[in-house]
């Protein structure tokens, strides 16, 4: 008989003789449940150097929202995350939608951004097999701490000098991802988190010495080195910040510091913010993304949290921000053209 008709005849036996011992009880339960070989058990992939391989396209969209209702659970029941997940399939097309109509981004009434554009994620964040009620997952309550006296006095006077302008005065009044300097919400960050609407996906590419993340959001990229070298000075302060990464066994460990005071996470940050970062590979579809914030002048507490980077078997496109920003010039001139109309009718008014 043929080598290979031989070895096929001997697996048959061999699977035959397992079904007929399940089938009479000659396997025991425990034996079922032992783990698979060696040779069947996921492995880390690692680079030419030895280091978990993070590399290739991934993306954080997901449902769980980035905080925890009130004394919420930490976690949701399987139920609930059947009735979650299902909700996001089709729905009735509101008249004169492209699908269903909610007509709303970032708290803006009126606009036709509906449903068609959105893509938040399918899924609850799933870590560790706990269908995670929030992405903050330390103080215990997942919800963000409060602010120092001091954060609240910093946020007044930046009220104040904030309202010695209209918000369509000149560029600088606009927000940074609207004038395409940054990602919207804190898609790059760091912290790296989803912003709830879309574009929420990342390529990875990794070498020896550096890590670079680049997002999708108005295509930041983050460059991470590796290794203990010298730091920015204090005033050197790049939008995402300067960041160093070790490796801590199959962990990759990041810290930030010197991140630009204009990029203000969550409105409240100073320039003594400190962001720790942990990337680990933990199966073949996951990335485990952990955070940290540290910044005492602004927070009663370190907090952070958990979010899983799945893998995004597609293409990241490129998102023409700068080129395509026809929007804020049309937002300003158009707040030019109200000033010209108010100024006509008031002096109008004065000659009646």
């Amino acid at each position: 008989m043929p080598e290979w008709r031989s070895k096929v005849s001997n697996r048959i036996a061999l699977l035959l003789a397992v079904l007929c011992a399940t089938a009479s009880g000659g396997v025991s339960t425990a034996a079922a449940q032992a783990p698979a070989s060696d040779a069947g058990q996921w492995e880390v992939p690692r680079t030419p150097d030895g280091y978990p391989d993070l590399q290739g396209n991934w993306t954080n969209a997901t449902l769980t929202p980035f905080t925890r209702r009130q004394d919420a659970p930490a976690v949701y029941t399987w139920d609930e995350v059947a009735e979650l997940e299902q909700t996001t399939g089709d729905c009735p097309a509101a008249p004169g939608t492209v699908a269903c109509g909610r007509a709303s981004f970032g708290g803006l009434s009126g606009q036709e951004y509906n449903e068609v554009y959105w893509d938040r994620g399918s899924r609850v964040a799933i870590v560790n097999g706990e269908p995670r009620a929030s992405l903050v997952t330390f103080p215990a309550d997942g919800r963000v701490p409060s602010v120092t006296p001091e954060a609240r006095e910093r946020r007044t006077e930046y009220s104040k000098f904030r309202r010695q302008f209209a918000q369509y005065d000149h560029p600088e009044m606009r927000p940074l991802a609207e004038r395409c300097l940054v990602s919207f919400g804190s898609n790059a960050g760091p912290p790296m988190l989803p912003n709830g609407g879309y574009n929420n996906n990342y390529t990875i590419v990794q070498t020896a010495d550096h890590v670079l993340i680049m997002a999708e959001m108005v295509h930041d990229a983050r460059i991470i080195k590796i290794g203990d070298g010298p730091r920015l000075p204090p005033h050197v302060r790049p939008w995402m910040g300067d960041s160093w990464g070790h490796w801590e066994g199959d962990v990759l460990v990041v810290e930030t510091t010197n991140i630009h005071p204009l990029q203000r996470f969550r409105g409240n940050s100073s320039e003594n913010l400190t962001v720790i970062e942990r990337f680990s590979r933990v199966d073949e579809e996951t990335v485990l993304y952990e955070f940290t914030i540290d910044d005492p002048t602004t927070y009663t507490e370190p907090w952070g949290g958990e979010v899983p980077m799945t893998r995004f078997n597609d293409k990241l496109y490129e998102y023409a921000c700068h080129e395509g920003n026809y929007s804020l010039a049309s937002v300003l001139s158009g707040a030019r053209y109200q000033e010209r109309m108010e100024a006509e009718e008031s002096g109008a008014a004065r000659r009646d």
